[in-house]
């Protein structure tokens, strides 16, 4: 299982739950039954004849929590081999001296639950036999071409035989959008580790503004980063850190975090932990030195501003997109005021003139990756947001050095982010503990300063 994860009984519900959407009678009873299946994600090269560590599909985890190289299928079809079936690497003596002991069939029966378990190399035999049975197949489409060709042989053979049976043709569904339905919201043993993910990130923000000191390099701040989230038990970055100081910051997905950071100027750190396969996302921005500059101070709080009206709208009932447009008419004002922009409030914001510094929407779904399963309109509206949702908050402003603004603005990039869950009456940011406001920010970097 997945470090610190659920425990195989939360699995189990879950595939209950999907089981529910394959029966027969989730289509009034006319198809059939259906089939899920999920292909194994092959193992990655990291050069010559040594292997990235190992990452299932988000999908198979969230199904079994099975973290070596798997095939699934869960299959409601009412006939032979019909639940919860696991094709995994059997147990090898000689690989396993290398590579460490592997569950095999007996562990994947006993450990995770499988109702049926087989070789992975027999995974396209068995899948075949369920075609056979079933109306409708729900597939997690590869990246791996060869495997979506296989499945496309497999469907056209199981059709083949429909005739002669009387049968109708399989329908084919991805099953992206059937599970993203029921990712989207969380049960109550991920938002609490979703909340531990939380904790621990916002901790390591800390640690990392108490002990930063002008002259680091940006991977230095990173590697604190890394280290705090995982010797506090989380299996690593959920996603690759953003260490990027002055000019930097205007990169949205800056990366490469190996400039000096200097007195002067701000540090935007967006990073977060991963525990027990739940991902935090937590963006902060603070002075490199002692204290923000007047420019910085005055960009600074449009962000935070934005950022707390933001929060304030999330609650049950609220279309996602409000949070977005809440966040663009605070931020829009603050240019207004703090004169990068010219007009009002309206005309501003119905010709876009904003979107030289704001570029992105203010929020994505989190959970088991950081932009998370779950579409953001349904039934042709943007989607109500529901208790037990996680999204993220997060408006920023980038003035590029060629950007449309007074001088004294250029090079300042900025960005808060929170993890915030839909609750029953509200919401609860779930990355509360890290520092924003800017008279904590400057207090604790003075302490820093001072030691």
């Amino acid at each position: 299982m997945t470090l610190h994860g659920p425990d195989p009984a939360a699995y189990a519900e879950r595939r209950q739950a999907l089981r529910t959407d394959l029966s027969p009678e989730a289509d009034g009873g006319t198809n059939g039954g259906a089939v899920l299946f999920l292909p194994e994600s092959p193992e990655v090269v990291f050069a010559n004849d040594v292997h990235f560590a190992y990452r299932p599909e988000t999908n198979l985890r969230y199904l079994s929590g099975f973290e070596e190289p798997a095939a699934l299928l869960l299959t409601a079809h009412g006939g032979e081999e019909d639940g919860f079936t696991l094709c995994v690497k059997p147990r090898d003596e000689q690989s396993e001296t290398w590579t460490g002991r592997r569950v095999g069939l007996d562990g994947a029966r006993q450990l995770y639950r499988a109702d049926y378990a087989h070789p992975l190399e027999e995974t396209y035999e068995i899948l075949l036999r369920h075609l056979r049975r079933a109306g409708k197949l729900y597939y997690g489409h590869s990246r791996e071409p060869q495997i979506n060709q296989k499945i496309l042989e497999l469907v056209h053979q199981a059709n083949a035989e429909r005739p002669r049976r009387g049968g109708e043709p399989l329908v084919v569904t991805e099953a992206g959008p059937l599970l993203a339905e029921h990712r989207l919201r969380k049960r109550p043993e991920e938002i609490a580790l979703m909340r531990k993910a939380g904790e621990i990130s916002a901790a390591a923000h800390q640690r990392l503004m108490e002990t930063l000191k002008a002259g680091d390099r940006e991977y230095q701040a990173q590697a604190r980063l890394d280290y705090d989230f995982r010797f506090n038990g989380c299996s690593g970055p959920a996603y690759g850190t953003i260490c990027a100081g002055g000019a930097n910051a205007t990169v949205l997905h800056y990366t490469r975090n190996e400039a000096v950071l200097c007195d002067g100027d701000l540090v935007l750190v967006d990073a977060g932990g991963e525990y027990g396969g739940y991902c935090s996302d937590i963006t902060r921005t603070f002075p490199v030195g002692v204290g923000f500059s007047k420019s910085q101070a005055a960009l600074y709080d449009c962000v935070l501003d934005a950022q707390q009206a933001a929060i304030d709208v999330v609650r049950p009932g609220i279309a996602i997109e409000e949070v977005h447009k809440t966040s663009v008419r605070v931020l829009t004002q603050g240019l207004i005021d703090i004169g990068v922009l010219d007009g009002s409030l309206d005309d501003c914001i119905e010709k876009s003139k904003y979107s030289p510094f704001y570029m992105h929407n203010t929020s994505h779904w989190l959970g088991m990756d950081v932009h998370d399963a779950g579409t953001y309109r349904h039934a042709g509206a943007s989607r109500t947001l529901e208790a037990g949702m996680v999204l993220t908050v997060e408006p920023g402003l980038y003035v590029r050095s060629d950007a449309p603004a007074p001088e004294h603005f250029r090079g300042i990039g900025i960005r808060i982010e929170d993890d915030v869950l839909v609750t029953a009456d509200g919401a609860e940011v779930l990355s509360a503990a890290a520092p924003k406001r800017r008279a904590e920010l400057e207090s604790i970097r003075r302490t820093a300063a001072a030691r």
